[in-house]
């Protein structure tokens, strides 16, 4: 990477205090004692703080020049337009008071609306579409995003899946798309603890305890057969274990009519990644494990891959999407290539960052302008991507064998650098 080293940056440092992960979880697992509740969600346990625990993530932003982005100069930033755009309808709808961020990171939105504006006039009357990099320049600072003292976090890829279904069952079209049943109770935990903001308790009721829904392997038995909450069916099992995986994707019909379906909630069980047990039990070599490799491995095992899919408890409800799809965390479209999943702990959605990594497999640069629209439980800490690279197999090609290190810069209008500026 070319950014400027963190020992030299003269520029005065921006700190977020981040909650304590494994105090976090002490409150969690005491909060979950004291209700009588069994279905905390996530990895936080109900055990005490360990001494010498390993750092704890806080985010740190650090004001830097354009001249510190690496490939600035390169990108064909009209391409992000879209996503801009999205977000900046999101910006609009808000109240100018809302927080833009945990902890108000990047502002308000009346710190957005005007530079909203200002975009969709300056692309209107613009010779040349790419030079939207000169009104970022004009209008939006960087920060070079730092966790503590490290600038360097991990990217991965993501895509939209494509299945094969019916909206009937029938002897080909066998395996469910379920919607999330009535019986699905779902606790922010932020109504008891605004520190525990973000978690989110998963169950159901039985008598007057709120115990853990049904996992996998129930749901795979048929528990919620019969409960007419089936959204469409698919022919291949596989197809449909990476959906719930990838959290949306376009199903084709028999008459050719596509159907997207996007997340709609989930059981409440932790996500377990079946590539580390096929690298564990050495049914595959570590450095041949993608999305390509495990989908290939189950469809050639299927006496052995219902076991395998099961050890992810996990299970994804669905919905129906109208119109363009699929939707990401902030409640708009997803752009291919543009947009990027983040931990909303840390980084705020809706916001434009430069991405500065290498393409999947190879340290070939890839340094170009996305924009947070999305989350994900696996996506955690400060400087945690996942690049969403569109629908079909070609995504799938590059998302399946990104796991990259890279680093990203936050680009915050003038008003927000202002204000932080003051109070450092």
């Amino acid at each position: 990477m070319s950014a400027t080293d963190h020992s030299s940056l003269s520029q005065s440092a921006i700190s977020k205090k981040s909650v304590s992960l494994s105090s976090r979880g002490w409150r969690i697992g005491m909060l979950c004692l004291v209700l009588g509740l069994a279905a905390c969600e996530g990895k936080d346990q109900a055990t005490p703080p360990p001494s010498g625990t390993a750092q704890e993530d806080s985010l740190s932003l650090f004001r830097v020049d354009y001249a510190a982005l690496p490939g600035w100069q390169s990108d064909q930033m009209q391409e992000a337009y879209p996503a801009l755009v999205r977000s900046c309808g999101r910006f609009q709808s808000w109240p100018d008071s809302k927080t833009v961020g945990p902890d108000a990171v990047a502002g308000t939105a009346a710190d957005w609306k005007p530079l909203c504006h200002s975009l969709n006039d300056f692309m209107s009357t613009a010779e040349s579409p790419r030079d939207i990099s000169l009104w970022m320049e004009e209008n939006l600072v960087p920060y070079q995003v730092y966790n503590n003292d490290s600038r360097e976090g991990t990217f991965t890829g993501y895509y939209e899946a494509e299945l094969k279904g019916s909206l009937v069952q029938d002897a080909t079209y066998k395996y469910p798309l379920y919607g999330v049943p009535q019986d699905l109770v779902s606790i922010k935990l932020s109504d008891f603890d605004e520190e525990l903001k973000g978690t989110v308790l998963a169950g159901r009721v039985e008598g007057n305890r709120l115990i853990p829904y049904h996992d996998r392997n129930e749901i795979e038995k048929g528990v919620l057969d019969n409960k007419a909450v089936e959204v469409l069916w698919a022919d291949d099992p596989v197809d449909v274990f990476f959906l719930h995986i990838q959290g949306s994707g376009m199903v084709t019909l028999p008459d050719g009519q596509i159907i997207r379906v996007g997340y709609a909630g989930n059981n409440g069980h932790k996500f377990y990644a079946i590539g580390r047990a096929l690298i564990d039990e050495k049914v595959l070599p570590k450095d041949q494990v993608s999305m390509q490799s495990i989908r290939d491995w189950l469809r050639a095992n299927p006496d052995k891959a219902r076991e395998i899919m099961n050890r992810n408890k996990r299970f994804i409800f669905f919905r129906k999407i109208e119109g363009d799809g699929p939707i990401g965390a902030m409640g708009v479209p997803l752009t291919p290539a543009r947009s990027l999943a983040v931990d909303p702990r840390f980084m705020p959605l809706g916001v434009p960052l430069w991405l500065d990594t290498t393409w999947p497999g190879s340290d070939r640069p890839l340094q170009r302008l996305m924009v947070a629209q999305d989350t994900g439980s696996a996506i955690r800490g400060p400087i945690r991507g996942d690049f969403f690279w569109g629908p079909g197999e070609a995504a799938l090609a590059q998302a399946g064998g990104m796991k990259q290190k890279g680093s990203y810069y936050l680009l915050l209008p003038k008003s927000v650098a202002a204000k932080r500026d003051a109070s450092s």
